[in-house]
């Protein structure tokens, strides 16, 4: 039996894969870099190999005797450039789905995101025939994401027996490089001040981990399945964290042009801004989505969606315990005099309006 290849099998999706493929009985092989963290394989057996997936040479040398390979490598910070995304997340994806071609793997399963299907409209949800708009949204990570599946299916055409996973907002225990579990990290220390009007689909990282087992076992080839669980608008999330938590939730809340031009203001400050146009964007979108061909075609079956929230509260709690706020903890006064006051202009609008 040959091995299967994982690619970021250290970072937060990839270590659940690895420990999933593990419990399974595969003879799994990681791709490691000089700078990777290896708290997340504690106990774990596996086959390390040096590996910069960038790095053609590097991965044909990894991918020998591999029969699956599951490409979970990638990068999601929006604060990125688009040079690095296009390195990081097509260019790398293009040489690990190349080689594994060569290769002539028995099957290759694609970490993508919900990123590259697109936001639904607003108050809606969207699912993987959804019309993608190619400006990408003004987002790097979007743009991205998108072109790496588009590189992924051509190679697909030339044979590769690929399926593609579609994960939404993923939270749980190992986010060792603080990707998309920073949401969580942030409000727990109360950095984030204030918010806008959108919406995420909040999915465990155990859940996609096994969402990606089963695409390899029963996805259809060149097919994407969202791997979602629970759809958000952030008033909503910010209440669940808040009861979970006991951290009292941000109070002011924006409207979307508000806070990009506070944001476009203090990227023109000094130093690091405390939040970016960029981000501004992304979080007054909906990225909400329906989970129906994935429970259908795969038999995907998320947990309920409070267990994701608790597990990394309690993981954040653990490793940082005094740099969060303990229960109890209320919003700073000032934040909560504005939010006071825009509640109570947007009341007077709304009358002066009807």
């Amino acid at each position: 039996m040959g091995k299967t290849l994982v690619t970021g099998g250290t970072g937060l999706i990839g270590s659940h894969v690895a420990r999933a493929l593990v419990a399974r009985g595969d003879d799994v092989r990681l791709t490691l870099r000089e700078s990777s963290r290896l708290d997340n394989l504690e106990g774990l057996d596996y086959d390390g190999v040096r590996c910069d997936v960038t790095d053609r040479r590097a991965v044909r040398r990894a991918m020998r005797d591999v029969e699956r390979v599951f490409h979970v490598a990638g990068h999601t910070s929006l604060r990125a450039t688009a040079a690095h995304h296009a390195r990081v997340n097509v260019e790398a994806t293009r040489v690990v789905l190349e080689e594994a071609l060569r290769a002539e793997v028995e099957r290759a399963v694609l970490t993508s995101s919900v990123a590259a299907v697109g936001p639904a409209p607003a108050g809606s949800t969207a699912d993987e025939t959804t019309a993608f708009d190619p400006r990408g949204y003004a987002i790097p990570y979007v743009a991205a994401k998108r072109e790496a599946e588009v590189e992924a299916l051509r190679i697909a055409a030339r044979g590769l027996p690929l399926v593609i996973v579609n994960p939404a907002h993923v939270l749980g225990r190992g986010d060792l490089y603080r990707s998309s579990t920073d949401l969580v990290r942030r409000f727990l220390m109360r950095r984030i001040p204030a918010y806008v009007n959108g919406a995420i689909n909040i999915v465990s990282a155990g859940d996609v981990a096994a969402g990606h087992l089963l695409a390899d076992e029963r996805g259809a080839i060149g097919e994407r399945y969202i791997l979602g669980n629970r759809n958000y608008t952030f008033d909503r999330l910010f209440a669940d964290l808040g009861r979970l938590s006991g951290v009292e939730p941000p109070a002011l809340k924006l409207p979307a042009p508000a806070a990009l031009a506070l944001a476009e203001a203090l990227e023109r400050m000094p130093g690091r801004p405390a939040i970016t146009a960029t981000e501004v964007r992304g979080a007054s979108l909906w990225w909400t989505y329906r989970n129906t061909r994935a429970r259908k075609v795969l038999g995907f079956a998320p947990s309920p969606h409070e267990e994701a929230i608790e597990a990394t509260i309690a993981w954040y709690r653990e490793r940082e315990g005094s740099r969060m706020a303990p229960a109890g903890a209320r919003q700073p006064l000032p934040m909560r005099v504005a939010g006071f006051a825009m509640d109570r202009l947007g009341g007077v609008a709304g009358r002066l309006a009807s």
